[in-house]
């Protein structure tokens, strides 16, 4: 994942591109109706809320970012739905699967659950790069570099980051189960100082 780091800083800086107002077609694993996710986000949630300087993610925001496609009004809706059909066919060759999240580390901008197995997850992501590719001349983002993990809250500023490490180190929280049957498609928006989304597809794992 990360090497620990000294210093925390903010993770809302605005990204090139990004700006209020904007949402952006992107691909991730979500975890409604997952309970025990849910009680796993909330035992972190109440250990590190005293320590101040993070937005802790409600249940309904939690997610797993997956492949990321282009800006609401620059990339084309049309295209949007021809990755989807083709993910469609692509995503049918892949099996449901289960997770665990495993404790959290430190990040400079946010705390992060390591995901374990790993493969299954690369499988989906690797399945949809391929629709993408099946639409496009060149497939955006990278294919290195991924590393599944679900953030469970991201810095709003700078300041030391001992004091996440020993809240956390305070905790022996069961790591959470997660069955993954599908991935979906949204809208995604960082206007509130938190990544929220509206659905454009969902689509079911073969």
């Amino acid at each position: 994942m990360t090497t620990e780091p000294e210093h925390m800083r903010d993770h809302w800086w605005w990204r090139p591109g990004w700006s209020v107002g904007r949402s952006f077609y992107t691909w991730h694993l979500t975890f409604e109706g997952q309970p025990d996710v849910h009680r796993f986000a909330a035992e972190y949630r109440a250990a590190l809320a005293p320590v101040g300087g993070l937005d802790l993610i409600p249940d309904e925001w939690l997610h797993l970012t997956m492949q990321g496609l282009g800006f609401v009004g620059e990339f084309p809706e049309q295209d949007a739905a021809a990755i989807e059909q083709a993910a469609r066919r692509r995503l049918a060759e892949v099996p449901a699967f289960e997770v665990t999240l495993t404790a959290p580390v430190v990040d400079p901008e946010a705390i992060l659950a390591p995901v374990r197995p790993d493969a299954p997850v690369r499988a989906v992501r690797d399945a949809i790069r391929a629709a993408v590719g099946d639409v496009l001349s060149e497939v955006p983002e990278r294919a290195e570099g991924f590393t599944p993990h679900v953030s469970l809250g991201y810095s709003h500023g700078a300041g030391p980051a001992e004091p996440y490490a020993k809240a956390l180190a305070t905790l022996d929280v069961e790591p959470a189960r997660a069955r993954i049957s599908q991935a979906e498609l949204i809208l995604i928006n960082r206007d509130n100082r938190m990544y929220e989304w509206t659905p454009f597809a969902k689509v079911p794992l073969g």
